[in-house]
């Protein structure tokens, strides 16, 4: 799956197209009865807390960390793992660059996508009998944990069905009966409606959700495949309301492709020394303007000569500058230390800060 612009697109797109930087609700209001410090921050690393029922409690405001899965949750698999069928529609969506997105242009509910890591901020609300997660964009799942079975014959729904089970401190989620219309992920990989979600989701801490997510579709993928990332609480703050309603005016003013990106940022790329590319490696902590208390991890790799944000290589335009799946940004240096990505977008530049060093 590896190509110039193998994260998608879309999902920068979505930031770009979405309204001007909107202040945070409720901000005087501090979440109540959580662990704070003497300092008064939200202890994250303090024991996570259990329901009545004794179970873990998962409840809490929570920004997904895909990590490595930031573009697409096929980064593990060999291209021939992905059906041809399957591989081409992906293709050819990120080359439209990814117009044809259901939910950021027809504002179509997320599909499985927000089990993984929609750049958007849930809320989980959890009872002894059923967990529900809401969106900021207006989608919601419910997983059920009264002992039902799953749907024999389901009729195909955005969100699938899903029901939960408990395996000591770790809720087991199993979902069925997707519609083949939403994306599997923002790189436009495809799904069939027998694609089925199983979850394993664990609260490590007060403040960290570890969450394994195994996909089986043998209509487009020859075996399962587990992926593993993050959640971190965000506290202090609530949903914002984000609908996409107003993007369908912006679909008829992406033209071209993006091939033709990618061949001008090839035209004007520079040789930059192996040394200096490895200072930049790292994560960063992006803060899209709409939801600033949510963070959005994402890793910058060396590959060879040559700098990878999760799966897609960097087109370096000079030291600092690069060319990726968000447009351009350039590298802050402080003293020589890397401090922080400017990524230039359509409202403005918006600033990822590296959260760990590269290693020794």
């Amino acid at each position: 799956m590896a190509g110039p612009y193998t994260i998608s697109l879309s999902a920068a797109m979505m930031l770009c197209l979405s309204a001007a930087s909107a202040a945070a609700q409720w901000i005087t209001v501090r979440t109540p009865a959580v662990p704070r410090t003497l300092s008064g921050e939200v202890d994250l690393s303090a024991p996570p807390p259990r329901a009545g029922d004794g179970t873990p409690d998962l409840s809490g405001l929570w920004g997904w960390q895909p990590g490595r899965y930031f573009g697409t949750i096929a980064a593990d698999l060999k291209p021939e793992e992905i059906a041809q069928w399957a591989r081409e529609l992906t293709a050819n969506r990120m080359e439209a660059l990814g117009k044809d997105d259901p939910a950021t242009f027809a504002c179509l509910p997320q599909g499985p996508r927000m089990n993984l890591f929609a750049p958007l901020p849930v809320k989980i609300v959890q009872t002894p009998q059923l967990l529900v997660i809401l969106s900021e964009d207006l989608s919601y799942r419910q997983i059920f944990l009264d002992g039902r079975a799953l749907p024999v014959e389901p009729d195909p729904s955005f969100m699938g069905y899903s029901v939960g089970r408990w395996d000591g401190d770790t809720l087991v989620v199993d979902t069925i009966g997707f519609k083949d219309r939403t994306w599997l992920d923002f790189s436009g990989l495809p799904h069939t409606e027998a694609l089925r979600i199983t979850e394993r989701i664990r609260r490590t801490a007060f403040g960290y959700l570890e969450i394994e997510e195994t996909i089986n579709d043998a209509g487009v993928f020859t075996r399962p495949f587990t992926v593993k990332f993050g959640a971190q609480y965000v506290p202090d703050t609530e949903l914002l309301e984000f609908v996409c309603a107003e993007n369908e005016k912006s679909h008829a003013h992406i033209v071209g492709a993006a091939s033709d990106l990618v061949k001008r940022d090839l035209e004007m790329a520079v040789t930059v020394p192996r040394g200096t590319l490895a200072r930049y490696v790292g994560m960063y902590d992006l803060r899209i303007p709409e939801n600033p208390a949510t963070p959005m991890l994402f890793p910058i790799t060396l590959d060879g000569d040559r700098l990878l944000l999760g799966g897609a290589p960097l087109i370096p335009l000079s030291e600092t500058t690069f060319s990726g799946p968000f447009g351009r940004f350039e590298v802050v240096l402080n003293n020589g230390v890397v401090s922080h990505l400017l990524i230039r977008m359509a409202e403005g530049e918006v600033k990822a800060v590296r959260v760990t060093q590269p290693p020794h």
